[in-house]
């Protein structure tokens, strides 16, 4: 389970990063940081059965971050 887990967050960091940087569209944004949030909980999960802080602490800012995208992008109302 512990080596899914780590594939599973590579994978979906991977997807969410190139949907980024390719930044198709505002809502598509929004939905790679959705995934964004997803990798870093999963990379969460990972650090803390590996005993890894540093990996730990760096993915419980990121889910932080990656919320902030997720409401930016998807919940906040746009401008008139």
């Amino acid at each position: 389970m512990h080596n899914v887990i780590q594939w599973l967050a590579t994978i979906l960091t991977i997807v969410a990063a190139s949907t980024i940087a390719a930044h198709i569209s505002q809502k598509a944004t929004g939905i790679a940081f959705v995934i964004f949030t997803l990798s870093s909980v999963l990379w969460v999960i990972f650090a803390a059965l590996d005993n890894d802080n540093g990996l730990l602490v760096t993915n419980l800012v990121l889910t932080g971050i990656n919320l902030l995208g997720v409401y930016r992008y998807l919940i906040r109302n746009k401008p008139a």
